[in-house]
């Protein structure tokens, strides 16, 4: 290795900078896969989402407009189907929501969008669909914004400084509850657990110089409760661990492409019964910048 390319992966380098305020497009694709605990393949979903990003021109405004140009699903191997309530979907995305805010939705997304979402046939969705659906965006914004951005008042991306260095990110321990309308109680509630990222290397995704970023959820855990009639609940619980890879351009210091892998053990009870079901969950989410996928 010549001394001068020594010298520029040495560092130090400077991930603080703000984002180039300019209109961009992402392609994200996630696929749960559903086994049981002997390794049985039960089922899968993917999920193809589709969103514009308009940054806010104006001097230290961190809103953005998004649309969601679309939204697709796939169950099993069955045919992909477009959402039509999606199509041209607009939001307003601010960073300074947060889920302890409970009178103002997380980042802005509103949570009212997915109490009743329907398929292209007419049919309602079920609850995991929907709740997806909802965490998709979520997803997308965690590792767009939350992990990928500077963070203000806080250890961040920003300090990392050198190919090697580790730090805790402040989303270590957060337990973040899950509003998400009548569909779920009090109590319900993700936490994580030690979040780390690590300036792994510099990279390169279409001809742009890239700062590659790994984050690591730890163990994370959550317990969904659900109502039921005559005072009964449907609980789960489980533990989970997620992690992947941020590719964040040099130059404009947005998300060129990202990863995401999750697996999840998990198990369900229903209250006043001895009847308990376990799962496993695997997700993987690929996150592209550029311009929309023709399918």
């Amino acid at each position: 290795m010549s001394k001068m390319i020594f010298q520029d992966l040495k560092g130090p380098f400077d991930l603080s900078a703000d984002r180039k305020r300019e209109l961009q497009r992402f392609h994200m694709e996630t696929t749960y896969v559903h086994f049981e605990l002997n390794g049985q393949r039960t089922s899968t979903e993917k999920y193809i989402l589709e969103l514009q990003c308009v940054p806010d021109t104006r001097s230290g405004e961190n809103e953005s407009q998004y649309t969601c140009a679309e939204l697709a699903l796939q169950v099993d191997n069955g045919p992909s189907g477009t959402i039509p309530a999606f199509k041209n979907w607009t939001y307003v995305f601010d960073p300074t929501l947060s889920a302890a805010d409970t009178k103002r939705p997380l980042w802005g997304i509103p949570v009212d969008k997915f109490e009743r979402i329907l398929d292209r046939q007419g049919n309602a969705l079920p609850f995991d669909i929907r709740y997806a659906i909802y965490n998709n965006f979520i997803d997308f914004h965690s590792i767009n914004d939350v992990f990928a951005r500077p963070t203000p008042f806080d250890t961040g991306i920003q300090d990392l400084k050198e190919i090697g260095q580790k730090i805790v990110h402040p989303a270590s321990f957060i337990e973040a509850p899950l509003n998400f309308s009548a569909d779920l109680k009090v109590g319900s509630v993700f936490r994580n657990g030690e979040v780390t990222l690590e300036l792994k290397g510099i990279s390169v995704v279409d001809g742009a110089p890239c700062a590659l970023v790994a984050y690591d959820a730890g163990e994370s855990a959550i317990t969904v409760i659900m109502p039921l009639p005559a005072d009964q609940e449907i609980v789960t619980q489980g533990g989970s661990q997620y992690k992947g890879d941020v590719y964040v351009d040099l130059a404009t210091r947005w998300v060129r492409k990202a990863t995401l892998d999750e697996f999840l053990i998990a198990e369900t009870r229903i209250s006043g019964s001895d009847t308990k079901i376990n799962s496993y969950t695997v997700r993987h989410i690929t996150l592209r910048a550029g311009t929309f996928a023709r399918r």
